[in-house]
């Protein structure tokens, strides 16, 4: 009897390279077409959020709003705006009425230009020198001289501070007391010491409050005539006194504000930086008779640098965008001794000046991104120095 085929068994396709690579070549297009279609929605919301409310932002910084019978108008005026807040009448209002430096301040800009040149000098000593990052450090040296130079002309005697020099100061002050509270803090609670767990969490919680939240409580704070703390000001001698009839005073009680809200920021990620780095070199160090000083400085400081860096970075540019305190716990005053750039954005906008508040922000964008630039520049050391 002769053998039946195998009903199961079917024939199969003729797979030619032709075929194989009309497969490939629909696969590829299919697999394109999926990118687009998932990638591109999110792209235009983007779009939609972001570059075009900035480039409504930059014409109405060339404009001037106007309300007119029936609606508004927007009129195109140029560089008005701009002019007005740098050479116009604005001048006063931006940086302030500026004053020849004092001894002090010639001493501070010596202090400032010998940081600067020692940065200089130590980059051209190192191996990896670029054309690009010598520019990019001479700019970064002008930029922070120029800025200098602005602010202790600001703070000059008989002189008073605008609202760009105001933002300088909450920055300056505010990153350099945070920093090194912070820096403070995550090395206590790095030690293994008794409750230290239970100190981590209490020095998170100024920072899950809302910056109105802390604003008000401030506000409450520091009224010495009804305030929780009224028996303390009184033992003190300061019953009746007003933190905002002094503008060092007003400037004083927001930095606190902002300093108590954020150092929290640094201490959580500086700790985490410091939990992180390699326990070898520091036993070795131990090993061969080095001090906790000399371990912090050679070997602890160098290891949380670049985390110091971007975390000094991040906190500088959000500096930059205060707003809630001095405008809940001062309203800016006395005068303008309290006004950041952001409020003085507000404050055009709310008084319907929309091409001047637009021109502040942008102004405010081209600082921070400026200065950013020049602590990048400055910071930022070669991939291998000289020993």
């Amino acid at each position: 009897m002769d053998a039946q085929p195998d009903a199961l068994e079917q024939p199969q396709p003729d797979i030619t390279p032709h075929a194989t690579s009309r497969f490939m070549m629909h696969a590829s297009r299919a697999e394109r077409m999926a990118n687009a279609v998932f990638i591109w929605p999110a792209v235009l919301v983007m779009l939609l959020l972001s570059i075009f409310p900035l480039i409504i932002s930059a014409y109405l910084s060339l404009s001037r709003f106007q309300l007119v019978k029936g609606g508004f108008e927007i009129k195109f005026v140029g560089w008005l705006n701009y002019r007005k807040l740098l050479f116009g009448s604005e001048q006063t209002h931006f940086f302030g009425a500026l004053k020849p430096p004092g001894p002090l301040g010639w001493l501070v800009l010596a202090a400032v230009a010998g940081l600067l040149i020692y940065g200089l000098a130590r980059y051209l000593r190192g191996r990896a020198v670029t054309v690009g990052g010598l520019a990019g450090r001479l700019f970064g040296a002008l930029v922070g001289g120029g800025l200098a130079w602005l602010v202790v002309q600001a703070f000059a005697p008989g002189a008073r501070p605008g609202t760009l020099m105001v933002t300088l100061v909450y920055v300056v002050v505010g990153l350099v007391v945070q920093y090194l509270l912070g820096l403070g803090l995550a090395l206590l609670c790095s030690q293994q010491l008794y409750g230290r767990r239970f100190f981590r969490v209490v020095f998170l919680l100024p920072m899950m409050i809302t910056p109105v939240g802390i604003a008000y409580m401030f506000r409450m704070l520091t009224d010495t005539n009804k305030g929780p703390l009224k028996p303390i000001w009184d033992l003190l001698g300061m019953s009746g006194f007003s933190w905002v009839s002094d503008p060092w005073g007003a400037r004083g009680a927001v930095l606190i504000g902002d300093i108590w809200q954020w150092t929290p920021f640094m201490f959580i990620v500086l700790l985490a930086a410091l939990e992180g780095q390699s326990v070898e070199p520091v036993e070795a160090a131990l090993v061969d008779g080095a001090t906790r000083r000399q371990i912090f400085r050679y070997i602890t400081l160098p290891a949380i640098l670049p985390v110091s860096t971007t975390l000094i970075l991040i906190r500088m540019i959000e500096a930059f965008k205060i707003v809630d305190l001095p405008n809940i716990l001062t309203g800016g005053g006395p005068g303008t001794a309290t006004e950041s750039l952001t409020l003085h954005s507000f404050i055009a906008w709310r008084t319907q000046d929309l091409g001047g508040s637009a021109a502040v922000a942008f102004l405010l964008l081209v600082l921070v991104t400026v200065v950013g630039t020049a602590f990048v520049n400055l910071v930022r050391q070669p991939n291998t120095e000289e020993a």
